[in-house]
């Protein structure tokens, strides 16, 4: 049973249960590509910029599906040694595959943010969206790279999650706000009525009105 319309509902009501940071020093990054819709509704409803932060699964030899890790644009890397192990994954593969993952950030960043740089977010509280999380290996490594740019708090923010990655998430940063978590978990698009696929195109048009509406095209920039 679907438990949000889409990504700009659920975007709504995070926003709602994150109203504490309207007014603070705080930046949205949204997961493209459907993260930045969600993101975009929470930054909008509470007057913070909106950027865009890029990370990529690891995929297993074979089965690019299967996440033996995953990467950030600044090339902060978790690895499941365990899954590693079993698999039998040579170091010369993952360092092949991160190669790969950090070439197609680097394409996709580009393509987003029309080749502006990245917000700055040293020293500021960031809330990082998605529009669900499965596994949580991307965002752990989202958390990673969100540390070691010099962030001073790091909120999860996602509509929908299995109660076991939250849980998991809870221990590696400051706070997660997960509106729905069903013990009952296949996939992120079971849990809404509308999920079609979001467009490059979109995720463009979205941040330019963020940017725009909220007069940040020089302020708080690198």
């Amino acid at each position: 049973m679907a438990y949000f319309a889409d990504r700009v509902d659920a975007g709504k009501r995070l926003a709602e249960a994150l109203a504490d940071f309207h007014g603070k020093n705080a930046v949205v990054l949204a997961i493209p590509r459907g993260g930045v819709v969600v993101g975009f509704e929470i930054a909008t409803a509470l007057g913070l910029p909106l950027d865009v932060i890029v990370p990529r699964k690891l995929g297993a030899p074979g089965n690019p599906e299967l996440a033996i890790g995953a990467i950030a644009e600044d090339g902060s890397t978790i690895l499941d040694d365990n899954l590693i192990t079993y698999l039998g994954v040579y170091n010369e593969y993952i360092k092949e595959e991160s190669e790969r993952q950090l070439a197609e950030i680097t394409r996709r960043i580009q393509v987003y943010r029309e080749g502006a740089p990245s917000i700055d977010i040293k020293g500021k509280e960031v809330i990082v969206v998605d529009d669900g999380i499965a596994t949580g290996s991307t965002m752990k490594a989202t958390l990673v790279s969100v540390k070691t740019r010099g962030a001073k708090n790091a909120t999860i923010a996602v509509p929908v999650g299995p109660p076991q990655t939250i849980q998991e998430l809870k221990r590696q940063t400051n706070r997660v706000v997960c509106l729905y978590m069903p013990e009952s978990f296949q996939a992120v698009g079971q849990f809404y009525e509308d999920f079609n696929q979001t467009s490059d195109q979109e995720v463009i048009k979205l941040l330019r009105l963020c940017k725009e509406g909220l007069g940040t095209n020089s302020e708080g920039r690198l």
